[in-house]
């Protein structure tokens, strides 16, 4: 019953937790080309999970309750029935198929192992493209081709048709003679115009110059001495990408979360309850994705590793 919750939430979040059971998390691959199908894919978004994101953030219940008209606490207790059937499903070593997702099944070790299998493009800036087949073109083939049908190609001269050509080249010669005689002609009159111009213009610099030391200026409201010239208010970077450390339904406790994040060095803050009713904690915000999820492997590291990615202009 839950897939096609989660499906729904991937279209617009990064990260969609399925409480005690793992997260599906979604990362953004842009178009490429396939050159040995000679095939172009649109962007997209690539799907994964990890099993070691087991809090519950509260996105998936409350989505659930909405859209099926039920409590939250009901919400809670369908996800946990149905993660109990995957659960003994995969200890019974069967692989379990969620649609529009993929299969998840345990290895040697006990561990998940998910591949992914999504028929549907999650990135909604795709919606409408799909995959084009492009034939190579063959350039170096054709103009093979052509250079053997030169080779091929006969040429003949006839003698007597060049002889009855013989008079073009008399008329060529003439044609050049006047040719020349018009650029001599046109060459020696630029030059006459080009020194009557370059006189006029030096007389006229002359009267300029002359006129300029004879003047005399007179700046009725001069400028002050110092002139401050308003400068042009920086431009405030777009902060999109926000490691959340998770979302608690008492703004008190919300709000103890950040005073002890900010205690220990992060730039922590409290949003607004959402729609659910939840005050979310972010660790920071960044302008880029590579940051946030530099910041939140560190986070991992330091023991946290239920932190995760929101992506939402504030």
């Amino acid at each position: 019953m839950i897939e096609k919750h989660i499906s729904a939430l991937l279209y617009r979040y990064q990260c969609v937790t399925v409480p005690g059971f793992g997260a599906f998390l979604t990362e953004i691959q842009p178009s490429y080309l396939d050159a040995a199908s000679h095939t172009f894919y649109p962007p997209k978004k690539l799907v994964s999970f990890n099993a070691n994101v087991k809090n519950n953030d509260g996105l998936l219940a409350n989505h659930i309750a909405s859209q099926e008209k039920i409590s939250y606490a009901e919400a809670v207790n369908a996800i946990a029935a149905t993660t109990d059937i995957w659960k003994h499903a995969l200890n019974g070593a069967n692989t379990i198929y969620l649609k529009n997702l993929g299969e998840i099944l345990l290895n040697a070790e006990g561990n998940m192992v998910f591949t992914p299998d999504v028929p549907v493009n999650y990135l909604t800036q795709s919606f409408g493209l799909s995959m084009v087949v492009s034939p190579a073109v063959k350039r170096e083939v054709y103009k093979a081709e052509v250079e053997a049908l030169e080779e091929k190609a006969p040429i003949i001269f006839t003698p007597e048709r060049r002889r009855s050509y013989s008079y073009l080249k008399y008329a060529a010669i003439f044609v050049a003679a006047i040719g020349f005689g018009l650029t001599g002609f046109k060459t020696y009159n630029d030059n006459r115009v080009a020194q009557q111009t370059l006189a006029v213009q030096q007389k006229v610099q002359q009267r300029v110059q002359q006129q300029i030391q004879e003047a005399t200026f007179f700046i009725d409201n001069p400028l002050p001495a110092a002139v401050t010239l308003p400068l042009k208010e920086a431009v405030k970077e777009k902060l999109s990408y926000h490691v959340v450390a998770g979302a608690y339904q008492s703004e008190a406790n919300a709000q103890k979360a950040v005073d002890q994040l900010t205690a220990k060095g992060y730039k922590a803050r409290k949003l607004q309850a959402n729609k659910y009713g939840l005050y979310p904690v972010l660790y920071g915000s960044f302008a880029n994705h590579t940051d946030a999820k530099q910041s939140m492997r560190e986070i991992h590291k330091n023991g946290d590793k239920e932190a995760w990615i929101l992506v939402q202009e504030l």
